[in-house]
């Protein structure tokens, strides 16, 4: 049985409920014109549709899970099931075959002890999918005949309706509250089960990373989980050199275009630059490494540095602050078109230049949404993971040097959770200490943005 058949089928009921409903509330209008009824007949139609609707959901959640294990007991409990082995690989292979057979999702089995449970398959299914119709029905028809049967003149459908999308909302702003909980506590989870088989000293404070998935899980060594260079390489590429690109020229495109643009440049321009954002890493990344890193690499070697790389935390971080540049240039651009008339006017007329009124009015009066939009640039380039992969490597390096190699904390992230490591060893459970390390350094970083806006934005409000 499809949820997707299920879920048409409950929005065409509730649309079914909805014209009962307002046909019913018109009626009572029709019947005495000069009694009006305490709500308009669109708020009892929406009460009689989400009385149907919304059960109707919550009952296809709670079957989508129920009903595969029904027809999985179903399988297992027919003479067909005996031929079945008794654990292991090969009686859930036997199973996983029979069923996609069964869904028409494969031509067949290639085991030929699970042809004789495609059959039971198929009679479990058709079974328990005319159960799921028929308890959708009814559930419809039960809250939509409760609904109909309250639609009354005097019924106040309104506040019903309206409470009803009031916890709609409530929900949907828990989901982020939810899911950031749960973010935080699977990362505190497989932390803590990493420090306990390394040291958070030597995690936090060592030098070396290169943890070996092949090790012995038992004793894993300590000194090979040296975070330091992943945490430079994060700062050093997306913190520094990235910032040292995207904040001036963010900054200075944003003052062009509010301040000196022609409205029909301005037009052009601040789309065009948008642009930059919605162009996929990848492509940054191919940029990266065939065009910036080679002519680094060139420039470097003219200028006589013979040991220059071609990959480089340098080409990385100067595609990265170009690929951010739209985030602080469109905070910046609309904080300080937002500066009230008022405050550039008075600037001028107490005699100020243009370029004062800019530095010492605008700037200041637009410093939260600056910071904002710098922040969210911040939080943009230390998440980067494709442009550093493909333009700086994945090796660890602690240096000062922009033309060596270097990588950053999410390139490590998916090099350890990528392939066929067992997640009961160090070297895999080291990506979700670097994902919660990460996480808080992000988290100071936002607390730190709150309080310079909180701070400048009490100066000029």
């Amino acid at each position: 049985m499809s949820p997707i058949i299920l879920i048409l089928i409950a929005i065409g009921l509730g649309l079914a409920g909805w014209l009962a409903g307002r046909a019913k509330a018109w009626s009572f209008q029709k019947a005495s014109p000069q009694a009006r009824p305490v709500a308009r007949p669109i708020y009892h139609a929406w009460y009689v549709a989400i009385w149907i609707v919304v059960p109707v959901l919550a009952f296809i959640m709670l079957w989508s899970v129920v009903a595969p294990q029904l027809v999985t007991q179903s399988v297992l409990a027919s003479d067909a099931a005996a031929s079945l082995p008794s654990f292991g690989f090969e009686r859930e292979s036997w199973l996983a075959e029979a069923r996609a057979a069964a869904y028409g999702n494969a031509p067949g089995v290639f085991n030929g002890g699970a042809e004789a449970l495609v059959e039971p398959y198929r009679e479990a299914i058709s079974r328990y999918s005319t159960i799921g119709y028929v308890l959708t029905f009814l559930i419809a028809f039960g809250g939509g005949a409760w609904s109909f049967l309250r639609v009354r003149p005097d019924f106040h459908a309104r506040t019903k309706v309206e409470r009803a999308v009031m916890i709609v909302l409530l929900i949907a702003s828990l989901v982020a509250i939810l899911t950031t909980f749960g973010i935080f506590a699977s990362l505190v989870f497989e932390t803590v089960r990493f420090f306990g088989m390394v040291s958070p000293i030597d995690f936090l404070f060592g030098t070396f990373w290169g943890p070996d998935p092949m090790s012995n899980p038992a004793s894993p060594e300590g000194d090979r989980y040296g975070a330091i260079p992943l945490f430079w390489g994060t700062i050093f590429i997306g913190a520094i050199i990235a910032m040292i690109v995207a904040i001036p020229l963010g900054l200075m495109s944003a003052i062009y275009l509010t301040q000196y643009a022609d409205p029909r440049l301005r037009a052009w321009v601040k789309p065009a630059l948008e642009i930059l954002a919605g162009v996929p890493t990848v492509v940054y990344g191919y940029f990266a490494a065939l065009t910036v890193a080679p002519a680094i690499r060139d420039a470097a070697v003219a200028v006589g540095i013979s040991n220059a790389s071609t990959e480089s935390a340098l080409a990385a971080g100067v595609v990265m602050g170009v690929m951010i540049i739209p985030f602080v240039s469109s905070m910046a651009d609309d904080s300080i078109a937002a500066v009230p008339g008022s405050m550039r006017d008075g600037s001028y007329a107490i005699g100020a230049t243009k370029s004062e009124t800019i530095t010492r009015v605008l700037f200041p009066a637009a410093l939260p949404g600056i910071v904002a939009g710098v922040m969210l640039a911040v939080s943009r380039a230390i998440g980067e993971t494709m442009i550093v992969v493909m333009a700086a490597s994945t090796a660890a390096n602690l240096s000062a040097n922009p033309l060596e190699r270097m990588t950053t904390v999410t390139v490590q992230i998916v090099k350890m959770l990528t392939g066929e490591g067992s997640f009961d060893h160090p070297a895999t459970l080291s990506a979700f200490a670097l994902g919660f390390v990460l996480f808080l350094v992000t988290l100071v970083l936002n607390f730190v943005a709150l309080r310079v806006v909180k701070r400048f934005r009490e100066a000029y409000d």
